[in-house]
């Protein structure tokens, strides 16, 4: 057996000690700032998985989002619409939500993937993998020079990162994804 599934072994069965170093883990994290650039990744097995390298080119971010829907900001002046609702539906899963945020604040990178390290009551936190695609170890890289052709800007915000790609329902094959092709908003929202 190889180490990362050691290491996923780990992750699955959660011992008492390490869910004690987890709840130390998000004390410390409630009161970082966000998001936070990070140095190595909390869990290496997933990291690795999504295609982060220990190597120049590749950020990592911490990112922490808010559990809970999406409050409207409260009417000003003028008449509520007859379809007004106090809580925003979204239809975007955190995660993505979390990716989104990681891009907008370092619009020179692009957004690889991105996986769920912890939450609480109030927050979940992840992590977002971010490439440089005009680093030269990224351009020598046959494995990830894909990301610098001009059709993967702003893959994020066009739902094209795993997570986006879950939420808009592109995952499955056969009866009843059919609706979530070419997209949702052209089936109006049926699949989901």
């Amino acid at each position: 057996m190889g180490l990362y599934k050691y290491i996923k072994k780990t992750n699955k069965k959660k011992p008492k000690e390490y869910s004690e170093l987890i709840k130390k883990r998000l004390i410390e994290w409630r009161k970082e700032s966000t998001p936070l650039k990070i140095e190595n990744p909390t869990n290496v097995a997933s990291a690795r998985r999504l295609g982060y390298k220990a190597k120049h080119g590749f950020i990592l971010i911490r990112i922490r989002i808010e559990r809970g829907q999406k409050q409207r900001p409260s009417i000003r002046h003028g008449r509520r619409s007859a379809h007004f609702r106090q809580r925003l539906v979204l239809k975007k899963s955190y995660q993505w939500i979390a990716e989104e945020r990681a891009a907008k604040k370092y619009p020179n990178l692009e957004v690889l993937n991105s996986y769920k390290i912890g939450k609480d009551g109030v927050h979940f936190w992840y992590e977002v993998i971010l490439v440089d695609p005009n680093h030269p170890e990224i351009k020598s890289d046959k494995n990830i020079s894909w990301i610098r052709l001009n059709k993967h800007k702003g893959r994020v915000y066009r739902g094209l990162t795993s997570a986006g790609k879950k939420s808009r329902s592109l995952r499955g094959k056969g009866k009843g994804f059919e609706k979530s092709r070419p997209s949702l908003g052209a089936h109006s929202y049926r699949a989901k």
